[in-house]
């Protein structure tokens, strides 16, 4: 439930401000990518090279942390992704993306993304993978 998701770090709250002006734009920002992204894929948030948060979106199993990736995919290291392949979303939303991307705020877990961001991404360090 969104009040359990918690929210942004102070760190990646003052991080999200400056690139996008404020969180509702970068949520904005972040699901016209999603949204955008035709067929298989994903949507991320991450740091850029200069340092700078941006959102971009990658095919079927790209990432921005791969050489070589689509030349409409920015380079970054990516510390929050939304997985946009028709099953995460089609049991329960069937071709309803919006209303699945406005569902994905719900769950972020906010503790976990920023510490993803001030221990790794920010230190321009790939997000170890847990499992």
């Amino acid at each position: 439930p969104a009040k359990e998701s918690g929210a942004p770090s102070p760190a990646l709250a003052d991080a999200i401000d400056k690139a996008f002006g404020s969180m509702d734009a970068m949520k904005e920002a972040f699901a016209a990518k999603a949204a955008g992204q035709f067929g298989s894929g994903w949507a991320w948030l991450g740091v850029l090279p200069n340092g700078d948060l941006a959102v971009t979106s990658s095919p079927n199993q790209d990432n921005p942390l791969m050489d070589g990736g689509v030349a409409t995919m920015e380079k970054m290291t990516p510390f929050l992704g939304l997985d946009m392949w028709e099953h995460a979303f089609y049991l329960k939303y069937q071709n309803r993306k919006p209303e699945y991307i406005s569902a994905f705020w719900n769950v972020v877990n906010w503790a976990k993304v920023s510490e993803n961001y001030e221990e790794y991404a920010a230190k321009g360090k790939g997000v170890p993978v847990e499992g």
